[in-house]
């Protein structure tokens, strides 16, 4: 079953761009056709792809959504190194923000003019990094996908930033069409679990609440009486930790322009992105 689905939170600096790629890269390793597509006015994913100087490139994807060009999609498309087709980002892309909302069917072009047309029939999977910011971008890209992966970074702000993201995103789409929250994904966790630190505080939070704790990978979830057994002393210290680890070959790989299979397969967080994919392409955490 194809699918597409985007990587969103509204907040910058927490993963999304490095999930994205690392996502649509596994899917690729599990024999699928992905196209990823990087909405975000930033062009983390298509720099970090090494993709700089298209960011920078005449015709763009705001060509395809707005009226004012007959461009079809599979001209901007890129065939990457790595298993995957790249939708690059502009740096003009911004100015699109404000020109969606004065065109019929605003919100719907990037579903109509690109998804739509691809998805299934091209590509097995579609992958989308959003911006960090509410707007015409963001509302194109849960109407296409109508499939959400949530990284969250434990760092000040990340559970206001989800909270922000379902209040001001989420529940007002739910009005509208039906969008589902595929995946909660804790990403570059790096502290202790036996010190009240940032990445405890999120896992511990996250897994307390019900509707969300369903949604974390296994890789990413531990029962709430975990953290009993971490006070108690009695944890063993030697098993793998939860969430998707801080590994300096995941920052390395994105300075290198390359997923992380590509710059490290041996880097044991792989297997982290795998089950990611694999709830992408089953639609639901399976526990």
């Amino acid at each position: 079953m194809s699918r597409a689905v985007s990587v969103c939170l509204l907040k910058g600096g927490i993963g999304k761009s490095t999930t994205s790629i690392n996502l649509a890269r596994e899917l690729a390793h599990r024999d699928n056709d992905v196209l990823l597509i990087d909405l975000d006015p930033n062009g983390h994913t298509t720099t970090g792809l090494g993709y700089g100087e298209e960011f920078y490139s005449e015709a763009h994807l705001g060509d395809v959504l707005l009226d004012d060009a007959e461009l079809e999609p599979q001209e901007l498309i890129l065939d990457t190194d790595f298993e995957i087709d790249l939708l690059p980002s502009n740096d003009r892309i911004e100015q699109v923000e404000s020109d969606l909302g004065g065109v019929m069917m605003g919100s719907a072009r990037l579903k109509q003019r690109v998804v739509d047309p691809l998805l299934g029939d091209e590509y097995d999977y579609v992958v989308v990094d959003c911006p960090a910011a509410r707007g015409k971008l963001n509302d194109n890209a849960l109407y296409a996908t109508q499939n959400l992966v949530l990284p969250m970074r434990p760092e000040s702000g990340a559970l206001s930033g989800l909270e922000k993201t379902v209040k001001r995103l989420i529940q007002p789409a739910r009005e509208h069409f039906e969008l589902d929250i595929l995946a909660v994904v804790p990403t570059d966790l790096r502290d202790r679990l036996d010190h009240e630190r940032p990445t405890r505080r999120l896992i511990e939070d996250l897994v307390s609440k019900q509707n969300i704790a369903s949604k974390i990978p296994n890789f990413g979830y531990v029962d709430p009486t975990f953290f009993e057994e971490v006070d108690a002393g009695t944890w063993d210290d030697d098993l793998p930790k939860p969430g998707i680890r801080h590994r300096s070959a995941i920052d390395d790989s994105i300075r290198e322009h390359m997923p992380l299979r590509d710059y490290d397969s041996s880097c044991d967080q792989l297997e982290c992105y795998d089950e990611l994919a694999e709830i992408v392409e089953t639609g639901e955490v399976d526990r």
